[in-house]
C-alpha cells in the first residue's frame, strides 16, 4: 500500500517539474533575449523594467498555480526551474562578446 501512495505522489510531482523546467526556460529565454535587444534600444531601461516585471510576474503566477499551496509540488517546480536554467545557459552558448567600450575623455 505504501508504495501505491509513493507511485501516485511521484505522478503528482513529475509534472510540477517539468512546469517548473518551462518557467525556468521561459525566463531566462526572456532574459537572454532582452539583454540582445537592450544593447541597441532607444530606452533600455523602460526595455529592461517592462522585461523583468513581465517575466516576474508569469514565472511568480506559475508557481503560484503549479503549487496549488503544496510545498512539495512547489519544491518540485523550483527544482525544474533551476535545471530549466542549466539547460537553457547550456544551449544558449557563451555570453555575448565584450562591446567595445566608448571613451569620453581621458579619465584615470
Amino acid at each position: 500500500m505504501n508504495r501505491r501512495i509513493a507511485m501516485s505522489e511521484m505522478l503528482i510531482l513529475v509534472p510540477s517539474g517539468v512546469a517548473g523546467f518551462g518557467l525556468g526556460v521561459f525566463f531566462f529565454g526572456g532574459l537572454w533575449w532582452t539583454i540582445r535587444r537592450g544593447v541597441s534600444s532607444q530606452r533600455p531601461a523602460r526595455l529592461f523594467l517592462g522585461s523583468l516585471l513581465l517575466r516576474m510576474g508569469l514565472v511568480l503566477a506559475g508557481f503560484y498555480l503549479v503549487s496549488d499551496g503544496d510545498w512539495q509540488r512547489m519544491l518540485t517546480c523550483l527544482l525544474g526551474f533551476v535545471i530549466g536554467r542549466f539547460v537553457f545557459t547550456i544551449l544558449a552558448g557563451p555570453p555575448l562578446a565584450q562591446l567595445p567600450v566608448k571613451e569620453h575623455g581621458n579619465a584615470p
